[in-house]
This record gives C-alpha cells, sequence and structure tokens, in this order.
C-alpha cells in the first residue's frame, strides 16, 4: 500500500496570545462566582489585580492597585453595598466601574446610575456579553481620557494667548523677551510660539540709513 505524501511547507509558527494590558478589580461576595470569574477575565487576556468581598475592601483596594477597571457586585458583606463603594470610588478616581448585580429593580439600577457607571449587567450574563461591555468601557475611558488631555492643552494654548496681553518683561538691550521658566527668547520665537502670528524681516527707513547710508548720499547732495 504506497501513502501519499503532501508537502505542507515550512512549520508555522502559532501566533502568539495577545498580551494582557489591562487590570481589573474584582469585587464578589460569593467565592465560587469570583473564582469562575477571574478565569474568565484571565481567558479574555487580562490581569487581575486583586478580588476583594467587601465595600471597604474595594474602596482599599482601588487606590492601592489602581486598576484601569472595577467589576462591582452590588451585594456585599458588611455594611457597605456595592453602589456605596462605587460612589467613594468615583468621588476620588475616574476609574471605570461596571455593575454585576442579581438585582434588576429599576430602583435598584436608578441607584446605581447615580454613581456614572460604564455598564450594569444582571446576573446571569455569557462570555461575550460581558467582554463587551468591558472592551466598551475601556475604549470610552481611554476616549474620556484624551478628550481631557485635548481641553487641557487648549485651557494652556489659551492661557499663553491671554499672557501676550499683559506685561511681557523684555530685555532693554537685546530686546529678548522671558518666559515663566526664566528662560530668554527672541521677540519673534515667543510671540509665534505663542500666537498665529508669522513673521517678515525688513529695515524701518531709520535703520536703512544707519546701516546702508552709501544708498541716500546722492539724495542728500541733490537737497544740498
Amino acid at each position: 500500500m504506497v501513502r501519499e505524501t503532501r508537502q505542507t511547507g515550512p512549520e508555522q509558527t502559532p501566533a502568539p496570545h495577545r498580551q494582557p494590558e489591562e487590570n481589573i478589580l474584582v469585587v464578589e461576595d460569593d467565592t465560587s462566582v469570583a473564582t469562575v470569574l477571574q478565569t474568565r477575565l484571565e481567558s479574555f487576556g487580562y490581569r487581575i489585580c486583586g478580588v476583594v468581598s467587601s465595600g471597604a475592601a474595594a474602596i482599599d483596594a482601588a487606590f492601592r492597585h489602581h486598576p484601569d477597571l472595577v467589576l462591582m457586585d452590588i451585594l456585599l458583606e458588611g455594611e457597605m453595598n456595592g453602589i456605596e463603594a462605587a460612589h467613594e470610588i468615583s468621588s476620588r478616581s475616574d476609574v471605570p466601574i461596571i455593575f454585576l448585580s442579581c438585582l434588576g429593580e429599576r430602583d435598584v439600577i436608578d441607584s446605581a446610575i447615580r454613581t456614572n457607571p460604564y455598564g450594569y449587567m444582571v446576573k446571569p450574563y455569557d462570555n461575550n456579553e460581558l467582554r463587551s461591555a468591558i472592551e466598551i468601557a475601556l475604549v470610552r475611558h481611554r476616549a474620556s481620557r484624551e478628550q481631557e488631555r485635548l481641553v487641557q492643552q487648549l485651557e494652556k494654548a489659551l492661557l499663553e494667548v491671554k499672557k501676550l496681553s499683559g506685561l511681557l518683561p523684555i530685555c532693554a538691550s537685546c530686546k529678548k523677551i522671558r518666559d515663566g521658566q526664566d528662560h530668554w527668547h527672541q521677540i519673534e520665537e515667543y510671540i509665534s510660539d505663542r500666537s498665529e502670528v508669522d513673521f517678515t524681516h525688513g529695515l524701518c527707513p531709520q535703520c536703512l540709513r544707519e546701516y546702508y547710508p552709501q544708498l541716500f548720499n546722492g539724495e542728500e547732495e541733490r537737497s544740498d
């Protein structure tokens, strides 16, 4: 019996798995649920920076680990629930929070919404829903931070423009201008960097006579 041999070409190297980049804090009082959730998140490629079961522990972990996202249950151990913990975290941090809860009552959801969460998922949920919710929250948060950065740049630019309308410390000899960091700049450079002004250079009549008097010799003789 002759066995056919196929040429498959060079051996293919498996594509590397996506390196995890984001840290997620899990807040869940049910140990078995927390274990399953952690396994799911790790299969998505995320790092778990902490798993806690109470509101107080969630607040402590949020400011100790600085996660990129928090998955927050509502019914937790201790006196503080997840909504209260989320409110405390959000008052001092912009970390995105997604609620994962078995509570679907309208009043509970309304209370959670007041903490400005990035999502609210009612248990049970499937893997695709969870993964999509996390990805959307992270993208929204990055976009929000980028918008904030651009606004800060604009405010800084406007502040620099306003500075041009105030007093400018200028050298009486070389005419350089001093900025807020005690650095000296040519006046053209200083103004161009802080406005939309462009400069063209030439000589006024007075300087032209001073530096190029030969151009005016004939004129002076005619006047005599």
